[in-house]
Order: structure tokens, then sequence, then C-alpha cells
């Protein structure tokens, strides 16, 4: 969240104290040295504590410092609930920061450690405070990067409808391709018992994943599975292309180019005052 959508969260007629203005400014914003050095240890102590919870994943290092970690997981969890409440109380639009990205993600990077009580285990959910060092981009002056990121995130709820299309098709694809493969390898040793056995195996093949735990057996069923194994290169690369396409629209769609298309060497993305063709300089159609 930039500096700027911190302000517009912030904004309303009622008037604040300077105490609480001055606080508030120190956690939600990066113009003041102070507020600097605030992110710079926020983002040291959640590093930190990311680090806690992958190093106590480790067996031999969780029996040997076991109590060690469960203080150090307590400190940080302690130190977040102390910070998240400070943001809750400062801040002028409590439900719009509760509700947004960042105020999400501040409270579910506190409550494992809480529900870890009464279900054991949770407390390693707490890595999802990895996503609040998010907050780098703000404090290195980065914010600019995110409007990259809206590119992305465009181009990916575009694609949605035709990647929707092809998943489809794929799956329509390897059930008959694991149905065929039932058929043909069903009654050997090879493993694949059933036919949503065979379609697991399909889907493995085609990803070109290939574990290895179900192979065919038969000569038939070799023939079969290398043509879906070559068929799995060309499937791969159509989502791929669908969002490239995408992305390449919203860059041209964001620096302000036209889809006219020439009509010598069909090269699309031009200035929308230019007459000629970019790529091969023949004149552009109306």
């Amino acid at each position: 969240m930039t500096d700027k959508s911190q302000e517009t969260l912030h904004e309303e007629t009622e008037p604040a104290s300077p105490m609480r203005e001055k606080i508030w400014r120190i956690i939600f914003l990066s113009d003041t040295r102070a507020g600097q050095l605030f992110d710079v240890v926020l983002l040291v102590l959640i590093g930190v504590s990311v680090g806690v919870v992958m190093l106590e994943s480790v067996e031999g290092l969780r029996s040997s410092y076991g109590i060690q970690f469960l203080i150090l997981e307590w400190f940080f969890t302690l130190i977040f609930t102390f910070e998240y409440a400070v943001r809750l109380a400062v801040v002028r639009k409590k439900s719009k920061y509760a509700l947004s990205f960042f105020g999400i993600v501040d409270l579910l990077s506190i409550l494992p450690t809480f529900i870890a009580i009464l279900l054991t285990g949770t407390q390693y959910l707490m890595v999802i405070r990895i996503l609040r060092l998010l907050r780098m981009f703000r404090v290195l002056k980065m914010a600019h990067h995110f409007g990259q990121a809206n590119v992305l995130m465009n181009a990916l709820r575009s694609s949605a409808p035709k990647i929707s299309v092809f998943l489809f098709f794929i799956l329509t694809l390897v059930s008959i391709e694991g149905t065929l493969m039932y058929l043909v390898e069903g009654s050997s040793n090879s493993g694949f018992s059933s036919i949503p056995q065979s379609i697991y195996w399909a889907i493995v093949t085609v990803t070109t994943v290939g574990y290895g735990d179900v192979a065919p057996m038969t000569i038939v069923g070799k023939m079969l599975s290398s043509v879906i194994m070559l068929s799995g290169f060309a499937i791969i690369a159509v989502p791929a292309g669908i969002v490239t396409a995408e992305i390449g629209a919203g860059f041209i769609k964001k620096i302000g180019m036209d889809k006219r298309e020439c009509g010598q060497c069909g090269w699309k993305g031009h200035d929308p005052a230019g007459n000629y063709c970019k790529h091969c300089g023949c004149k552009l159609g109306s």
C-alpha cells in the first residue's frame, strides 16, 4: 500500500489529537526518519520471526531448542499483536484498514499462535508473516513496482475465461486418455488399477512431471503414452501463450498504443498518431 493510499485510509473530518496523528504517521507512512526506522525494525522482526518458524520445523532443532522456539514465537506474536492494536487505535477508518490487504495479513500473522493453543501445529501458519515483507516496497520507495504487478494481475484476470475453457478441454482429454490406458493396461500389473488412477497417470504424463509410480507395460500402452507425452509439450505452451498475449495487450493499453494491424507484416501496437508501421514502414490503414 502506497503512502498516498495510506493517507486516503486516514482521511476523516474528525480532528485527531497531535500524539495520535504523530503515531499514525510513524507506523503508516515512511516520510519521516522515525517512520523509516520503524519500518526497518518491523521488517527485521518479521524476517527473524519467519526464520524461527522455519527452523522449528527441523526435528533435531525442535527437540533441542523447543522451549526457546516457543518463547520466541510468543515474543514475536505479542509484539505484532500490540502493533496491530496500535494500528487500529490510531487509524481513523478502522474498518477500512481491517478489511484491507495489509490489515487482513496483519491479523492472520498473529492468529496462528493463539489457535495453536487448541490445535497443535497451526503455529507453522505464521509463515504468512512473510507477506508483510511487501511493505519493503514502500520503505525502499519502490511502490511504483506495484503498477507492474497490476499489469500482471489484469492479464491473469483477462486470461481467466480462455484458460478455464482450456482446462476443461484438458480435463476431458486426460479423462479419455486415462480410460483408454485403463482398457489397455488394466489387466497387467503396471498400476492402472482403476480409471481414476489412470487419469492421475494421464495428468502426470501430460504435464511432463513423470513421477514414475505408474508406468505402462504393454507395447500398445507405451505407444499411447508416447503420443500423450509429445502432446504435453504443446499443451503446456498454450496457457503461457494466452497470458503472454494478455500482458502484451496490457502494456500496449498502458503506454497508449492502438491495436491497428499492419496489412503488410501484421504488426500490432502502433502509436495512435502514427500513419506508418513502426516495424516495416508501410502505410497503415484506417
